[in-house]
């Protein structure tokens, strides 16, 4: 079967409900293709000189920087993003190309003593190979970037598919990449609105060496079990779920607009996003009246309007699923301090809710809302064992002002990121991944590159005189 670009799906705006666009709705044949095109592609790029990788890369940051507000635009319309959240997005996302034009030439090998007189001993480091690459619809730009850049930088060739809701920035950086002359092949970016049978192809064909994966727990642990057969190298960033822990010593102003820049960006539909605020018992009652007041005056609102802090969800699953976690809790004793109602559209009003509860769903599960659940703890022992009771392990925050408090608390807490005073804490040149459910390997830093190197070792006997 030869698919045309007749075959196409539709992008909606969640802030309008209007169609921004139509995109190619590829299947299984166009993957083939694409499969076989990566491997052709890897075959050259990874020939090419590291200096010469980095080049390139530097040309493509230089063009998405150039493109910020067209990026964000597109950020804003496809999947709702605040505009003023999209530049930074945007900017976030150029940050991994520098990065990693820079790493590029960083790939060292090593000598290795022999017990031999006659031996020399070398360790080497290669490319995997092809990577298929799938990206969430929460960021854009930053998600392809953390992947691709990494991937192109060591000699490998990508494959990515976009989110079905948000495929028209990845597609733009794509024609920004080969705008800075890389290669078409070398990085692909392919729509569909079947990933399941569009993504198996790539699973079951052993000549793709990587997988690449942001998205649920769920999604994630099925292709954990998809890819075992062709036994590809896995990165795999799942839930989040994260604590945010704030001791009776802290600066409870400073908590509350960490807590406000970590809970409620993006309308809390962020994979590190906080999901569980514990404070100690005797500061309790005023934080929660802090973070209320400082809730209250976020802005919803147009995406595309610069004063606009708090966007619309993504979709109508998305709104239900926020919906049934604040009925739930309300329904088990929980009670609303402000917010706790949809407004028109895909728009939920930020949330603070207070008398939260072991038992309520949204102490269980993600919400990927705007919606802020408060418990309280006594102890420091209670509040690691809070935060650790969940089966994610991706971020956890705590505030305190105590030096001791802050090392211990943060060696216990069973994460892969934790914020120290900071609700911001991910950074390019930093690793970025979780423990537990919610994921293997990491993205950022030097880490990030090592993912796409296989090690080899190379043992020569040298003639004997």
């Amino acid at each position: 079967m030869i698919e045309t670009a007749e075959q196409t799906f539709q992008v909606i705006n969640p802030a309008t409900g209007l169609v921004v666009a139509e995109v190619p709705d590829h299947g299984p044949a166009k993957a083939r293709e694409a499969v076989t095109a990566a491997v052709s592609a890897f075959a050259s790029w990874r020939t090419t000189t590291a200096y010469h990788r980095a080049t390139v890369l530097r040309r493509w940051n230089d063009l998405i920087l150039e493109h910020v507000d067209e990026l964000a635009h597109l950020i804003s319309q496809e999947m709702g993003k605040p505009i003023s959240e999209a530049r930074g997005e945007v900017r976030y996302a150029a940050s991994f190309v520098e990065w990693f034009a820079e790493e590029a030439k960083r790939v060292y090998g090593e000598t290795i003593s022999s017990q031999f007189s006659h031996k020399r001993l070398f360790v080497t480091k290669q490319p995997v190979g092809a990577v298929y690459a799938i990206t969430p619809w929460n960021f854009p730009a930053a998600m392809i970037t953390r992947k691709a850049a990494p991937a192109i930088a060591a000699g490998c060739s990508v494959v990515l598919k976009p989110a079905e809701q948000s495929p028209l920035t990845a597609m733009r950086l794509s024609e920004l990449w080969r705008m800075a002359d890389g290669p078409a092949d070398v990085f692909q970016v392919l729509t569909t609105s079947d990933p399941a049978a569009f993504s198996e192809v790539f699973l079951s064909d052993s000549r793709i060496r990587k997988l690449s994966f942001t998205g649920s727990t769920d999604v994630g642990t099925l292709l954990y079990a998809k890819a075992a057969s062709t036994m590809k190298r896995l990165s795999l960033e799942l839930g989040g779920h994260a604590p945010f822990l704030v001791f009776e010593d802290a600066d409870l102003d400073a908590a509350v607009t960490e807590i406000c820049a970590a809970k409620f960006r993006n309308a809390g539909q962020t994979c590190v996003c906080v999901n569980r605020i514990y404070v100690q018992e005797r500061v309790i009652e005023d934080f929660t009246a802090r973070l209320s007041q400082a809730v209250r005056a976020l802005k919803v609102g147009n995406p595309l309007e610069e004063s606009t802090q708090i966007g619309p969800l993504v979709d109508a699953n998305g709104l239900a699923k926020v919906r049934e976690h604040v009925e739930d809790a309300l329904a088990k004793g929980a009670r609303i301090v402000t917010g706790g109602d949809a407004r028109e559209g895909l728009y939920y009003t930020p949330t603070v809710l207070a008398d939260v509860q072991p038992g309520m769903r949204i102490l269980e599960e993600e919400t990927f809302g705007p919606v802020a659940p408060i418990m309280r703890f006594s102890t420091d022992a209670e509040a690691i064992e809070l935060a650790n009771d969940v089966p994610y392990g991706l971020a956890a925050y705590l505030w305190t002002r105590d030096l001791s408090r802050a090392f211990r608390v943060a060696e216990m807490l069973e994460y892969g990121i934790i914020g120290l005073n900071d609700g911001l804490p991910s950074a390019a040149q930093a690793p970025f991944g979780g423990m537990k459910y919610s994921g293997l390997g990491r993205e950022g830093g030097k880490w990030g590159l090592e993912e796409y190197l296989e090690v080899k070792y190379i043992s020569a006997a040298l003639r004997k005189e």
